[in-house]
Formats: C-alpha cells, structure tokens, sequence
C-alpha cells in the first residue's frame, strides 16, 4: 500500500525590502561672525594699525611735498551790461541772459589762440582750454575768468590777458558793447592744489583701512581652537574642565636650580 506524500506547499510570502529615504544634501554652513571677537581682535591688534596708518600718512606726505608741483590759480572778473544807458530792469534782465552767452566765447578756439599769441605761449588750444575755467554766480552779471599754472606770475597774467582778449572779441564778433573789467587777477600766493593737509589724512585713513582689512581676512580664516566656546562649536563637546598651561623652560629652570642648591647643601 503505497503511502501518499503530502504535496509540498510553496508559500511565497513578500520579501521585505527596507526603503530608505534619501540622504538630503548637506546645507552649506552660514558663516557666523562674531563681532565682539573681531572687534577684540582689532584690539588687540591696534599698533600695528596705527603703524600703518602712520605709513602710509609719511609716504603720501612725502609724495605731495616733494614729488607733486603745487599748482596756483588766478581769477579775472568781468561785469555784463545791457546798454549804455542808465540800467533798468530790462538791461538786468539782458545782463542776465547774456552771461551764458558770454561764457560760449571762451569755448572759441580762437580765443584761445589770441590768448597764447599775445603772450608768446607755446602750447596748445588742449592745454589752455583744459586749465581754464568759467563760472557765473548765480543772480550776478559777473564772469569769473580763472587759470591755473604752476606759475603763480603766468596764471595772473593769462587770467587778464582772457578777461581782455573776451572784451574785444565780444564787441567784433556780437556786436555788442563791451563788457568792464570788474576786477582784475590778483597775484596768488599759495596753490590751490595738491591740498597737503587733506591727502595727508586721506593717507593715514587708507593706511588705517588696509590694516583693518588684512586683520580681518586672517581673522575670519583662523580656525584654530582658542576657547571653550570654540570647543563646543566645533566637537558640540561638554567641557568638563581647564588645564592651565605650564611654562616648561621655567620650570626647567627651577628644578636645575633646586638640584644645585640641594647638593651645595649637601656638599656643607
């Protein structure tokens, strides 16, 4: 009699796969700065700003007094009238409308030509044009005519020799009566630029910035550990305690000079 095996089941049962999410990218850390720290730092660290502060003031001091030609300015003023009759209120009014006018004349080349002709200059329309200036205060009939030169005598006299050589071409060219010289070039007696005083701080200034700048820098590339807070920023570590540091070579010294004072008694 034949013995029936019982059929082998197969059961499949679900395999179980563990599904783990994504590692999110990791957050690029926020630079922290401690203001209090940098601010100690800079402290800590203020002769060496004020030496080169002090620097790089010498330096522009000595490049302004000995290296830069002082440059002196002369003004000429010239006085816009209507008419030649008694001034009214329309010959104001004129006046005031023939200033911008009048200020187109020395853009002229050939101003600027007559200019250097009559005083034998050798340069070029560039160069006058370029140290020549003209302004008008506002609610005035005045010109002011000024240059610039090295040369306090040569500013005076081209000064005049502008307001003039303006007078003439005004009254040829427009048609129009001739404008007064209200007040001739005085001759100047200090130069108007480099302004030593200014750069000289302008320098210590930068001085001072450049060395606040390179402390910074090395401040914020500093990562050595230096606090307990810093411990704990960087490890996320209780702190359980302090060790003081010790100076080995003085406590070198101090054994060596108890040994030899101990055998010196020894030795009585």
């Amino acid at each position: 009699m034949e013995t029936q095996r019982p059929q082998d089941t197969l059961s499949l049962q679900p395999q179980t796969v563990p599904v783990t999410a994504a590692a999110a990218p990791a957050e690029p850390e926020e630079m922290e700065i401690d203001l209090a720290a940098l601010f100690y730092r800079l402290l800590e660290k203020i002769h060496w700003i004020i030496l080169a502060a002090l620097i790089c003031a010498v330096g522009v001091g000595a490049y302004v007094y000995f290296l830069v030609t002082p440059i002196y300015q002369a003004t000429s003023k010239i006085y816009i009238v209507g008419s030649d009759t008694a001034i009214s209120l329309s010959d104001l009014q004129i006046g005031s409308n023939l200033a911008a006018d009048y200020q187109e004349v020395f853009k002229n080349w050939h101003v600027h030509e007559l200019v250097a002709s009559r005083l034998n200059l050798d340069k070029t329309y560039t160069e006058m044009s370029s140290n020549l200036s003209i302004s008008n205060p506002s609610s005035t009939h005045v010109i002011y005519v000024s240059y610039k030169s090295p040369d306090p005598a040569e500013a005076k006299l081209v000064a005049d020799t502008y307001a003039q050589v303006a007078r003439e071409f005004i009254a040829a060219r427009m048609d129009m009566r001739e404008p007064n010289i209200f007040e001739e070039a005085r001759l100047p007696n200090r130069p108007v630029s480099p302004n030593k005083m200014r750069d000289i701080i302008i320098g210590f200034m930068i001085g001072a910035l450049f060395a606040i700048a390179i402390i910074t820098v090395q401040f914020l590339g500093d990562d050595r550990i230096r606090t307990v807070e810093d411990v704990q920023k960087v490890g996320n570590l209780a702190t359980l305690g302090l060790i003081p540091v010790q100076d080995l070579s003085k406590t070198t010294n101090q054994d060596t000079s108890a040994d030899s004072h101990g055998r010196k008694h020894g030795k009585e």
